[in-house]
């Protein structure tokens, strides 16, 4: 049926509501902030994956899925973004291996054999001021964050 939008009574002049108000998406990612990030990252650019607590610089975009603590946690979200976005490289603090040892070996486990670049916790925040984008979980075990480099789909 022809117009595929409802009457826009309520709405303000031009806007339309769509029939139905689900995610058109049937498998995947289906947060809308996410999936047009990773749509539009190219080549080497880096999105981070963090914690509920480490700064966001005012750079890059923030992607704020935080509801209580633990929630969503830090893995679930990894694993997620992991099958969408096609990653050549890690960038992770030293810290994260040292203090949150088991966390460390859950990322190697989604992105076994991967090259990781390992910095100090400074350092690696000023990698995450490069981000495109920073999407933020309720995760509370420390270090739990991760700077994923680009690759490519092809060649």
């Amino acid at each position: 049926m022809w117009p595929p939008w409802e009457p826009t009574q309520g709405l303000p002049y031009g806007h339309v509501k769509a029939k139905g108000g689900g995610p058109l998406k049937k498998t995947g990612i289906l947060n809308p902030e996410i999936c047009r990030v990773i749509a539009a990252l190219g080549h080497t650019d880096m999105l981070t994956i963090c914690d509920a607590g480490l700064p966001i610089p005012l750079a890059p975009e923030r992607i704020d899925l935080t509801v209580v603590a633990g929630l969503p946690a830090f893995l679930d979200v990894l694993r997620a973004v992991a099958d969408e976005f096609p990653t050549e490289k890690l960038i992770l603090a030293h810290e994260t291996y040292q203090v949150s040892p088991q966390m460390w070996e859950e990322i190697r486990k989604v992105f076994p054999g991967l090259p990781v670049e390992f910095h100090p916790h400074p350092v690696f925040k000023e990698f995450v001021a490069r981000s495109k984008a920073v999407i933020r979980t309720g995760e509370c075990t420390s270090y739990s964050n991760i700077i994923l480099v680009a690759g490519v789909t092809y060649g």
